[in-house]
Parts: C-alpha cells; sequence; structure tokens
C-alpha cells in the first residue's frame, strides 16, 4: 500500500491525512475522523445512507476514494447542528415524523440539503425525483417527502 498526504476540510476543519488514497472517504469519515452519523448500508453507492455534500453537492462517500475529495470541502450530518440548533431539514424530519429507525435519516438529510441547493424551490415531483436513489426500509417515504417538501422554499435550508 503506497502512502501520500491527502488535504481536504470536513464540517469546516481542515484535515490533512498520510494515508491510501485510495481509501473509500466514508471509511475515514468513521475510522480516522469518528464522524459515525454517516452509515455504511449496501457499499455500492445505491442505498444512499453514506450521502454527504462534497462542496455542496450530494454524493455517495462508500463510493469515493480520498483522492476524490482532495482539495474540497465535505458536510456530514454532524455539521447541521454542530451549533445545538438543528437545521431546518432536521426539524422538518422530527416535526413529521419522518424516520422510524433513523439509519437512513442523515443519507436523507444530506441527500435533501444537495437537492435544495440545486432546486431550491424543488416541487413534490422534483424532490421525488431528487430522493429517488435514498432507500428507506421503514417506509417513511410519505412522511419524508412532506418533511423536505416544508423546507423547499426556505433561504436557511442549506448552510
Amino acid at each position: 500500500m503506497k502512502t501520500r498526504q491527502i488535504q481536504f476540510s470536513v464540517n469546516g476543519t481542515s484535515h490533512k491525512l498520510e494515508t491510501d488514497d485510495k481509501r473509500p472517504l466514508l471509511a475515514v469519515l468513521r475510522t480516522d475522523l469518528e464522524l459515525t452519523g454517516t452509515k455504511y448500508g449496501c457499499g455500492a453507492g445505491h442505498c444512499g445512507s453514506c450521502t454527504v455534500l462534497v462542496d455542496g453537492k450530494a454524493r455517495r462517500s462508500c463510493k469515493l476514494n480520498l483522492a476524490d475529495v482532495e482539495g474540497k470541502d465535505v458536510t456530514t450530518i454532524e455539521e447541521f447542528s454542530a451549533d445545538g440548533i438543528l437545521h431546518p431539514l432536521q426539524r422538518a424530519f422530527a416535526e413529521e415524523g419522518a424516520q422510524q429507525c433513523g439509519f437512513c435519516t442523515p443519507g436523507m438529510i444530506m441527500n435533501a440539503a444537495g437537492l435544495l441547493v440545486r432546486k431550491p424551490n424543488a416541487n413534490r415531483e422534483e424532490i421525488i425525483k431528487g430522493m429517488d436513489g435514498n432507500l428507506c426500509r421503514c417506509g417513511a417515504h410519505v412522511r419524508i417527502l412532506r418533511a423536505i417538501e416544508k423546507v423547499a422554499g426556505n433561504k436557511e435550508a442549506v448552510k
């Protein structure tokens, strides 16, 4: 295994790691940086549980290597309540009961945040299409859609 120094930012904090740049971002977030809000689901980028924002765009961290995020800004679910105040999407999910087991919730919220950056006034069809790649085994999809609709058009929706 060949290592090199990789520099990137996570939740506003710069990190320099001497490691294999082929390591999955998900493993680095959870193991090296101890940010466990990003979940391992399928490991193939299909379920969305590992979604983070990279330079404001929703990306599957299980499919990204460290080389993919070199010099970039990564945002995880931990950033959304770092100051002790829930992000509008987190509040809406709680108010709408949009989580049951909660396993998919961080990925859902991060994907929704990326969607609302691209389409701040997303309508229901756009939300359905934008969230299509995130799976919830509990069947909370209708409540998830309501929560995202509640925040769409709200300028504070994405930091």
